[in-house]
Order: structure tokens, then sequence, then C-alpha cells
């Protein structure tokens, strides 16, 4: 494919469950009391009198009505307004008013009623007051007995293994809905007719294999085709994250591994799958703490446990990683991951059938070329597959369509490589112009060398941090490449370069990254591929440092005058590049305007429509 353009902090301790529950009872008890007393309140408070002002009021006159509710007193006067008093407890109203000097037949006038007390707020003022702060406090001893149950509980299951069994489902997944990744599939489908039919191989002497490593770069299926052989097997499944394992407290790993262990043999005949195992298989000694911490002990007791089976049990070990140069020399001696299954990047052939099977379940407009879009998307994994099918459906329903279309996927694909569109970035005419040239050079010194990639797609429209891009891809899988091919791709990305050069007599800094991609690929020339008048050498030694980190360290094994040698070899790559690059725009000045003219009027141009344009001027192919 061939494209132009810490440290962890201290927090503090958070708020404990049992201080929270604390907290929320109070809450609560306040706003239950805010609501009674809401209840119980009236709205309006009527003028509050005492009893020499009551009996005044009666002798007066004033007193139209009274009601006795209990000690509670409802005065209804003369004017229509309502007026309370409170009388003794122990003693009648006659009494207390006939005390207080109210002539009887004034008191004759008023109309007495006597009121039964509310059943509910008679009980509601004795319950309350009484029966509340009991609750409260015994709801507070059932959160403490409660939070000291689960501790007691949390401290006996604690060195147990949060183990998953996979029951399929409805999400079931079978090695049909796995393109590609044939001979991983033969690996695994030969584990499954192990346990589904053992005689079959213990009849021939065969011995169940432990162990099964899968391993590859990130996003090529390491996790689904386990969970295929989850859905094929009909045996248990059981999975973990190895990063599960491991707790800060000492002897926790280990014993979480020996429980997972002991359930799986338990449901024997079963299937273990532990993911990113290199979270604890990694290398011992090779970093801080000597070689007694956590992670170490977790691993010793994988490798003891996988010593330890049985030899009928039947229990398989699938593990998955990304970084096996990593892993422990001890967890990949024969009886124990003595199986390692490679997952590659998927080729032109699998990226197609990938994207069929991803294309299940999205409605799709006008028959769509699959082939074409695996050409384009060179070094994708599984899951950037199924990514960009995903963003071509968001791209139809974002233009409010039907179905998704081809060019919905094809615009995906510029996106899951070099970002959105930047449709607000306003540049100037001239600095439109400036581009059109530069991705127009790219694009005709490629299309001028022979043996050179094809042309897919050039556009002067900013996508992520690039202002334009020329789009060249092989029509078929490469897995080598010759000098020869190199030396085209160093002289297309001084392509544009060369072209800022010729029409405008300067340059800008939108070559800076090309001019560092080519020297960077001139150097690996001399230094990695041997290809150079050096002779087939390599030089310097390139170590990846797993101490502290990752690190690449480079070690110098050579001297001066062979450094000295090294520089010029790729200032002679770098010289050539650009003499082709040169020597092909100066020949074909009128194709490269015809192509910047272009550009700045449609901004985009697809490979048929570029080489539209230059067949009408009989391009001649040159070597580089």
């Amino acid at each position: 494919m061939g494209l132009v353009v810490g440290q962890a902090l201290f927090h503090p301790l958070p708020m404990t469950s049992f201080s929270k529950n604390i907290l929320w009872a109070i809450v609560t008890l306040i706003a239950i009391s805010l609501i009674f007393s809401a209840a119980l309140t009236p709205t309006k408070q009527p003028e509050k009198l005492s009893l020499n002002q009551v009996a005044e009021k009666i002798n007066a006159g004033e007193v139209a009505e009274l009601r006795v509710n209990g000690e509670n007193l409802t005065l209804k006067l003369s004017n229509g307004t309502e007026a309370v008093a409170q009388k003794e407890a122990e003693a009648s109203l006659t009494e207390t008013l006939s005390n207080l000097g109210v002539d009887p037949k004034a008191l004759q006038k008023v109309a007495v009623s006597v009121e039964a007390e509310s059943g509910l707020r008679f009980w509601l003022g004795i319950l309350i007051p009484t029966l509340l702060p009991i609750i409260v406090i015994g709801i507070i001893f059932w959160i403490m007995f409660r939070q000291a149950k689960t501790g007691v509980n949390q401290a006996f299951s604690f060195g147990r293994s949060n183990i998953r069994l996979s029951t399929g489902g409805k999400e079931k997944v079978t090695f049909k809905d796995v393109a590609g990744l044939k001979e991983a599939k033969e690996e695994l489908v030969e584990i499954v007719d192990f346990l589904k039919n053992p005689k079959k191989f213990t009849d021939l002497g065969a011995k169940i294999p432990r162990g099964v490593l899968l391993m590859g770069p990130p996003g090529t299926g390491k996790t689904l085709i386990a969970r295929a052989v989850a859905g094929e097997s009909n045996v248990p499944f059981f999975s973990i994250s190895a990063s599960e394992f491991v707790e800060m407290f000492v002897g926790v790993g280990a014993s979480r591994t020996r429980d997972a262990f002991a359930i799986a043999k338990r449901a024997s005949p079963a299937i273990l799958f532990i993911d990113e195992i290199d979270a604890v298989g990694r290398q011992r000694g090779a970093g801080m703490g000597g070689g007694n911490d956590e992670r170490e002990q977790t691993l010793n007791q994988i490798l003891v446990e996988m010593d330890g089976f049985d030899r009928d049990t039947r229990v398989i070990v699938l593990a998955a990683t990304n970084r096996p140069d990593v892993l422990d020399p001890a967890l990949l001696r024969p009886g124990r991951f003595d199986r390692r299954v490679i997952l590659d990047l998927p080729d032109l052939a699998d990226r197609e059938a990938i994207l069929r099977i991803h294309a299940g379940g999205k409605t799709l407009g006008s028959p769509m070329d699959f082939r074409k879009i695996a050409v384009r998307t060179p070094g994708f994994s599984g899951a950037d597959l199924a990514n960009l099918m995903n963003e071509g459906a968001i791209f139809a329903a974002r233009r409010n369509r039907k179905a998704v279309a081809e060019e919905d996927f094809l615009e995906a694909i510029e996106k899951v490589m070099l970002g959105p569109e930047r449709k607000s970035r306003v540049i100037s005419p001239k600095e439109k112009e400036i581009t059109a040239y530069h991705e127009g050079g790219h694009a005709l010194v490629s299309a001028s060398l022979t043996g050179s990639d094809p042309v897919h797609k050039v556009s002067i429209i900013s996508r992520g941090f690039v202002g334009g891009y020329t789009l060249k891809l092989p029509n078929e899988e490469q897995h080598l490449r010759t000098k020869q091919q190199f030396l085209n791709d160093l002289a297309m990305m001084l392509g544009g370069f060369m072209a800022e050069r010729l029409v405008f007599k300067d340059v800008s800094t939108g070559a800076s990254n090309d001019i560092k991609e080519a020297t960077a690929l001139a150097r690996r020339l001399v230094t990695k591929y041997g290809m150079s008048e050096l002779g087939p050498m390599t030089f310097g030694k390139t170590d990846e440092m797993i101490f502290l980190g990752r690190e690449m360290v480079t070690e110098r094994d050579y001297s001066e005058k062979v450094a000295a040698k090294i520089d010029d070899e790729v200032r002679s790559f770098i010289d050539r590049a650009y003499k082709t690059a040169e020597r092909v725009l100066t020949d074909n000045r009128k194709i490269l305007q015809k192509i910047a003219d272009v550009l700045i009027e449609k901004e985009t141009l697809e490979g048929d429509e570029f080489y539209k344009i230059l067949k009408p001027f009989k391009l001649k192919l040159t070597a580089a």
C-alpha cells in the first residue's frame, strides 16, 4: 500500500458504603418529617387566642360558633374570621369557661359542637414520635450487619476466579462466521473433534494437547475464533482475562488460577480460554522487584496447573496474545502451549469474504463490488473492516438514504485511514493551487514508472492532518517487494516536492512528511534490506527493551567510516529518486498542468478519471 501525504496519580479514598447509607438514612428522615409537617399544617394560619381572650369574646357576643376537638378549640367569630385556642387537658370546656367568668347566658348564644378527634391524626401523633426513631436506628443496624456479612463473604471468596461459562445463546458464533484463517480453523476444528470424539485419537495412541496459543496482530480475530470454538464444541467453554488473575495482594492470583483450573477439570471435557495471556505470561526476570512478585507467582501457578493435568483429563487451554515475543519460554515448551496458531492480517480474498460477512444485516443499494473495496484496504484487520462497514452505514444514514451505497464504503475507507473531511478548513486559492500541483506530481510520477502500483485516487480535500493525498494500491496481494518497487516509491514520494519546485520555483512545508518518509525508506534499503552498493549486509542491531515498558534501542555495530558510507548510500538513493521525479515531470509538464487544473476544479479524482486524463497524452513509461 502506498499513501503520500504515564504515570498513575494518587486519588483520595472514596466515601465508604456505610457512610453513604448513614447519609441516606438522615436525608430520608428529614424528608419524611417535612412531608408530614406539610400535610398536618394548614395552609392559612388562623389567629391564636388565649383562654382569657376566648372568655372576653364570648361575653362580648363576638363568637358565633365554637367547635371542640380534643384540647383544640376552633372559634368562628361574628365577622366571619376564624380563631383557634387550646384548653386544659384535665378540665372540661364548660368548667374552664366558668372559671374564667363567662356569663352562662352569653355562652348559650354560642353554637357549641364537639367533634371526634381524627383517628389518623391521633395515631400519627402517637406513633411518629415513638416509632420513627426506633425504625431509623433499626435500619442503621441492619445496614451495618449487612455490610459486615458482605465483607466476610468477600474474604472467603477473594481467592476465587471470576470465570465465565459461555452458553452461546442468540449470538452464537461458529466457524462459518469467521472468514479466512483456513489453517487456524483446521487446527481448532481438530481440537473440537478431539473433545467430541476422543476415542478416535486415543485408539491410535495420540495424547490430548494441553494448550493452544492464538497469536496475531490486534484485530485479526483471536477472540472471535475462540468464540467460534465455543459455538462449535458441545462442551463447556470457560473464559477469563489474564488480568483478572492479578491482584495487589500476594497469592491471590495463584489462588484464582487454581480455582479456574479446578472448575474446568470438574466440567471435563471442557475448554478454558485465557485472553491476553501476556498480562501474566511475560518473561520472568525482565522487570523490577526480583522474581517474587504477584505476576510471576501467578505465572508459576499456570505452569504447574498445565503440568498437573491428568492424562485422562480432557481440558484444553486456549490462550490469545498479540505479543508472543515477550512470553516466558517455559510457557511455550512442549507439554504446555505446544500448539501455536498464527492469525495473519487477511489477504485480498479474505478481506472480500470478511466484508461480505459484515454486510449482513445492512440494507445495501445497488449490487456492491466488494472486490473493489477489498483492493483499497490492504493492511486492514478484521476489526478494521467491521469498523469500515459500520462507518459506511453511518454515512448513508447521515445522508438520509434508504440503502447504503458503494461510495459510502469508499468514503469510509478514507475516514478510517486519514480521518474525516475538514470541510471547515478554508484555504486560499494560492494554497489550493500549490496542493493541486503537489498531489498531481505524486500521481503523475507514480503513473509514469514501470512496475509502480496504480493510482486509485487523488484528492486535495483536507483530511485529518493532511492537506491532500494520493492513494496508490496494488491490484493483488504482495508479500515481497523488490528494489525496483522501492525506487519507484522513493521517486513518487519526491514527486510533490519536485512539482512545486518546477512550477513555483519554490518549495513549501507540505513536502516535509514526504521527505521524512523517503529518507527513512532509503536508510532501510541500506541498513536493513542490503540493497545498496555496500552489499548484502545489515547495519545496526535493534533490540526491543521490555524492562520499563516498550522501547526500541539501536546499537551501532559499525565504525565511523562505515557510517559515512551508509550516509553516502542514503544520499545516492535520494538523489536518484530526485532526478527521476525531475525527468518525469519536466518531460510531461503539460500533463501535470492538466491534472492540477482538474483537481482545482473538482478537488477529487478517482482512478478511472485520472487515467482518462492521461490517455490523450499517450504517456510513456520509464524506469526509476
